[in-house]
């Protein structure tokens, strides 16, 4: 299956739900629920979910890597794949005024709709910068902490996703990801199905072969933080595919080679 076919459905997809403020059915809590409830039933909290815009929230997720994270004052800290800018926007709440959030995302519409929610709200710790996670608009050496929440699934070469991630990252510093993997591997029919891809299914790995590509990426020390059943629907009504949701921490050593 081609990489650019893959990217173009997904692209074409999250266009769509930027347009229409509709949610992802990619939830364990099912479709038809509002996405801060279903925000809160991944492990937001209340209080961080009110404390940005509400149009940031579109129900995309599938965990809370800006909880774990332990973002501190002054860092810059980056988002790959950060949408309508949900957790660009608590992240920036914890980095301060003299901090800096970026957020990378292919598509033109969600870019779209997070600069007029920065806007619209007064953030001026953020940025937002349309480009492709495996060849982030972003300098070598120059983060703090990146976070990305169900997005790195989506990429046809994680690999790569995974060798930007160390190359953008300081010396010493963290990633912080939740994502969708499996525990077995799927069936051929599902991974060359289109829609599959675009609905956070047929690009989920294996959970060790997941973590395999982290570690083989150059980071060290990668565990797993939280980890839960979850459960994507797909849009022609199809029993549920059971998967794991997990979030990982890992580090770029401070010594590099």
């Amino acid at each position: 299956m081609k990489e650019k076919e893959i990217k173009r459905v997904v692209k074409r997809r999250y266009a769509q739900i930027a347009k229409q403020g509709q949610q992802s059915c990619c939830s364990s809590c099912g479709c038809g629920v509002t996405p801060l409830a279903q925000a809160e039933a991944i492990g937001y909290a209340k209080e961080d979910l009110e404390s940005i815009p509400e149009e940031a929230a579109m129900g995309l997720g599938c965990g809370n890597p800006t909880a774990i994270a332990e973002l501190r004052e002054r860092e810059t800290v980056l988002d790959l794949g950060s949408g309508a800018g949900m957790d660009v926007f608590l992240a920036a709440n914890k980095v301060g005024p003299k901090g800096m959030v970026i957020g990378v995302d292919m598509t033109e519409e969600m870019i779209d709709k997070a600069n007029a929610n920065a806007k619209n709200n007064g953030y001026e710790n953020v940025e937002f910068r349309l480009g492709e996670i495996e060849k982030l608009p972003v300098g070598d050496g120059s983060v703090d902490t990146i976070i990305s929440n169900c997005v790195i699934n989506l990429s046809p070469d994680k690999y790569k996703v995974f060798e930007e991630a160390y190359r953008v990252l300081k010396p010493g510093a963290k990633l912080v990801v939740s994502d969708i993997v499996t525990e077995r591997e799927l069936p051929e029919e599902i991974r060359q199905n289109m829609d599959a891809w675009s609905q956070c299914i047929a690009g989920a790995l294996e959970k060790q072969d997941y973590l395999d590509r982290v570690t083989q990426s150059g980071f060290e020390n990668v565990v797993i933080a939280s980890e839960r059943e979850f459960y994507l629907q797909d849009e022609e009504n199809n029993p549920p595919e059971s998967m794991l949701s997990i979030t990982i921490i890992a580090y770029k050593p401070r010594q590099t080679k």
